[in-house]
């Protein structure tokens, strides 16, 4: 089936969630951060409760809270997807229900982790949650986190059904995604910010970035340039955002963006444990590599 070759643009950011000092959800907070990375860092769109979310953390309730916020925030001028995966396909098409009746426009669906599921159970997973919403849904294939990569048979076979319409691409296999992108015509997004413009040349359309919370104007100007074939200057925009594209993932890339959006007065907010609060070293560290980018944190 054909789809649009860029069902969320291009530039997209998982974005964090802002929590109150004492923890609980900043509603209002979110829906500033999410006006902020769409109209002052070009985002396309918004990934809400995916892993740099804290998505392990929030409840089910807070997930519907958090989404809804965001869709009223900005949902008239850029795209909200909402991570639904889990490791339980029931638990996930609930989730995916939920998002649905909130008014998300997609689906982030990780392979599931942990329990590392055999080729048929990850396509089962896939063709389940798809089957069961009227969303289109991007497969999230990062294989070092959930210890189960997506073959590639897998993905071209998921990638029948009309809804699975892309992928969140962070396998570093881009042999692997070469293969799937010349049999199928799913949009590939870079899950990896440093890998944006290897991914590109290769067919894929954007990223769905971590350091966008702070690079999304270089990484809009490197996309762009490379889509009207100035390939010199979307080399010099992937060379200027470098330091950020790989420093902001030192430590859990999460921990960094809330101490670096606090710094710089926007909504953030504390991290929920088994994730800690970045030391000042790090932020020091983060900074410099900021730096290195010409950004100011």
């Amino acid at each position: 089936m054909t789809h649009d070759p860029r069902p969320f643009g291009r530039l997209l950011t998982a974005m964090v969630t802002p929590f109150a000092p004492d923890g609980a959800l900043d509603v209002e907070g979110a829906a500033r951060l999410a006006t902020y990375l769409v109209d002052e860092q070009l985002n396309d769109a918004l990934v809400i409760s995916g892993t740099t979310g804290e998505s392990p953390t929030t409840t089910d309730a807070e997930k519907e809270r958090l989404l809804r916020a965001v869709v009223d925030a900005v949902g008239d001028r850029a795209r909200v997807i909402a991570g639904v995966g889990t490791n339980n396909t029931a638990h996930t098409i609930e989730l995916a229900q939920s998002a649905e009746k909130a008014g998300a426009h997609g689906l982030l669906v990780v392979t599931p982790y942990y329990n590392k599921p055999p080729q048929e159970g990850v396509a089962r997973h896939f063709l389940s949650v798809a089957e069961a919403s009227g969303l289109p849904v991007v497969v999230y294939d990062i294989p070092h986190r959930t210890g189960t990569p997506i073959a590639t048979e897998t993905m071209v076979r998921i990638a029948e059904h009309p809804r699975v319409v892309a992928v969140k691409d962070a396998k570093g296999d881009l042999t692997a995604s070469s293969w799937v992108l010349a049999r199928t015509d799913l949009a590939y997004y870079s899950g990896d910010d440093a890998t944006t413009l290897p991914l590109l040349a290769i067919g894929g359309v954007g990223v769905v970035g971590t350091s966008t919370h702070f690079t999304g104007r270089i990484a809009k100007e490197m996309i762009e340039a490379y889509e009207r074939g100035d390939n010199a200057a979307a080399l010099a925009a992937h060379r200027r955002a470098m330091p950020l594209f790989t420093g902001i993932f030192r430590v859990p890339g999460t921990m960094l963006v809330k101490a670096g959006l606090s710094a710089q007065g926007l909504p953030a907010g504390p991290v929920r444990p088994p994730l800690v609060e970045a030391s000042g070293a790090e932020l020091d560290q983060l900074r410099q590599d900021a730096a290195a980018a010409g950004i100011s944190i």
